[in-house]
C-alpha cells in the first residue's frame, strides 16, 4: 500500500514537472514571436516604372541637377493606386503592418514639411529629398518596390510583375519575386495582378521573415556621419586626455558600447569628418519601444554634450542615416 502511494506521488510530481516545462516552452515561444512580430512595410512604385511612365522631375541638389521620382504626380495615376492597394491587401492578409505612401505624403504636405533642405538656426544644413522625408515620417522597416506591365493578345491580357523588398535603412535586398500571370479575358488589373502574385507570395513572405529575423538578432544597419563645424573648440584629432586619446578614439569607444555586439565599420576620417557604416542598432530600446536612427543620434548627441561639453545637432535622413554636426551653436 505504501509503495502504491509513493508511486502515485512520484507520478504526480513527474506530471507537474512535465506540465511546467511545456508551459515554459510555450510561453518562451510566444514571447519570442511577439518580440519579433513582422516588419512594417511601405509600398513604392519602382523607379523603372516611374521613369517609363514619365513620373520623374529635375531637382537642384547643391548645384547639381538630378532626376528624381515625382511621387505626388505618380499617385494621381489610377492604375498605380489600384496596384499599391492590391499589394498592400496581400501583405496585410499575411500579418504585415503597413505604412501607406499616399497618406504619408499627404500628411507631410499638410504640415508644409515637404522640402529638400532642412536648415538649423545656426546655418548648418543637411540635404533631404522627398523620399527621405517620406521614410523619416513613416519609418517602415522594409520598402517594397512594385512594377508591372500588361501584355495584350487579342481579347486576352496577362500581367508581368516584379516585387523587390529592400531594407529601408541600409537599402540591402530583403526579398524578391517576379512572374507572369495567366492570360485572362475581361479581367481588371487588380484581379490580374493578384492572380499572378498569389503563386509567388508565400515564398516571398518567407524571404522577408528570414531577413527580418536576422535583423532582429544582429540589429538594424545604419550609417552615421559626424561633421565638425569650423567654430568647434575640438576637432576629431584633438587630444582629450593625458594618454593622448583623440576625440575620434572616444567616439569609437562609445560606438563599441552602444551598438549590437559592438558592430560598426569605420569609414573616412579627417579632422572635420568621421563616417561610420554598417552600424548595428537594436530594433527596440530597453523599454521595448521602437528604436530609430533618430533615437540613436539623440543618444550620441547627449553623450557628446555631457562628456565633452560640445554643442551638437543631429539630422536623420530617411531611416538609415543620421548626420551629427559638432559646433555651430552655443550650449
Amino acid at each position: 500500500m505504501e509503495y502504491l502511494k509513493f508511486n502515485c506521488k512520484m507520478k504526480n510530481k513527474y506530471l507537474k514537472n512535465v506540465i511546467t516545462i511545456v508551459m515554459f516552452l510555450l510561453s518562451t515561444t510566444l514571447m519570442f514571436s511577439q518580440a519579433i512580430n513582422k516588419p512594417s512595410i511601405m509600398v513604392f512604385p519602382d523607379d523603372i516604372w516611374m521613369n517609363s511612365n514619365g513620373y520623374m522631375k529635375e531637382v537642384d541638389k547643391q548645384g547639381e541637377k538630378k532626376m528624381v521620382p515625382d511621387y505626388s504626380a505618380a499617385l494621381l495615376n489610377v492604375e498605380l493606386g489600384q496596384v499599391i492597394t492590391n499589394v498592400e491587401k496581400l501583405m496585410l492578409e499575411r500579418g504585415y503592418p503597413l505604412e501607406n505612401l499616399s497618406q504619408t505624403l499627404k500628411s507631410i504636405q499638410d504640415g508644409n514639411a515637404l522640402k529638400s533642405m532642412e536648415t538649423s538656426e545656426d546655418g548648418n544644413s543637411v540635404q533631404q529629398g522627398d523620399k527621405d522625408l517620406i521614410l523619416n515620417t513613416a519609418r517602415p522597416h522594409l520598402i517594397l518596390y512594385v512594377s508591372w506591365s500588361v501584355e495584350s493578345k487579342g481579347p486576352k491580357k496577362a500581367v508581368t510583375f516584379s516585387l523587390k523588398a529592400v531594407d529601408a535603412g541600409s537599402n540591402k535586398p530583403a526579398g524578391a519575386a517576379s512572374g507572369t500571370g495567366n492570360e485572362l479575358i475581361g479581367a481588371s488589373l487588380p484581379v490580374m495582378l493578384e492572380t499572378a502574385v498569389l503563386s509567388h507570395i508565400d515564398n516571398f513572405n518567407s524571404q522577408l521573415m528570414i531577413y527580418f529575423e536576422e535583423m532582429f538578432t544582429k540589429g538594424r544597419e545604419i550609417t552615421v556621419e559626424i561633421q565638425v563645424y569650423e567654430n568647434s573648440t575640438k576637432k576629431m584629432n584633438s587630444e582629450i586626455n593625458e594618454d593622448g586619446d583623440e576625440l575620434s578614439d572616444d567616439i569609437k569607444k562609445w560606438f563599441k558600447s552602444n551598438t549590437v555586439n559592438g558592430a560598426f565599420t569605420l569609414g573616412p576620417k579627417t579632422s572635420t569628418l568621421m563616417q561610420l557604416t554598417s552600424v548595428r542598432i537594436p530594433l527596440r530600446d530597453g523599454e521595448g519601444s521602437a528604436f530609430s536612427v533618430d533615437d540613436f543620434g539623440t543618444k550620441l548627441r547627449k553623450y557628446m554634450k555631457k562628456t565633452h561639453q560640445l554643442p551638437c545637432s543631429t539630422y536623420p535622413t530617411g531611416t538609415g542615416k543620421v548626420v551629427m554636426v559638432i559646433g555651430g551653436k552655443s550650449l
